[in-house]
């Protein structure tokens, strides 16, 4: 299971897969961004290297400047919001969590993540533990 998000100063919006992030998830997860948030993006990201692919580019350039591009600087996860969001995840709302089946292993963490969600003073924690200034 492989989760992808973006972080917003009131939300989160994250999609789940069953395979490692590959380029064309990060193309799925950016399109379905645009049809949820109808104005332009800023997406500040680190160096997978998913987001750097040719599909990826080419994703965007056909965007018309509607989504912007700002990379966190190498070996610098600490600045990065939406690693806070897994860290949460995984010491918070999941630790000891075993699976009975595959349908709980995807459904229990989305569920948690919802959840998560609705929690703005935690989405605030996230950006201010990143100390990026916005």
């Amino acid at each position: 299971m492989s989760l992808i998000a973006g972080l917003s100063i009131w939300n989160f919006y994250f999609e789940m897969f069953t395979e490692n992030i590959k380029s064309p998830h990060v193309v799925i997860f950016l399109d379905k961004l645009l049809r949820v948030i109808p104005r332009k993006l800023l997406i500040v990201w680190d160096g997978l290297a998913a987001h750097r692919g040719s599909l990826v580019k080419d994703f965007i350039a056909s965007q018309q400047g509607r989504i912007a591009i700002e990379r966190l600087p190498a070996y610098a996860p600490e600045l990065n919001p939406v690693g806070y969001i897994w860290a949460h995840l995984k010491r918070h709302e999941l630790p000891n969590f075993c699976a009975k089946d595959l349908w709980s292993l995807g459904d229990f963490p989305r569920n948690k993540l919802k959840r998560m969600r609705r929690r703005k003073p935690l989405l605030l924690a996230f950006w201010r533990q990143s100390t990026l200034s916005f």
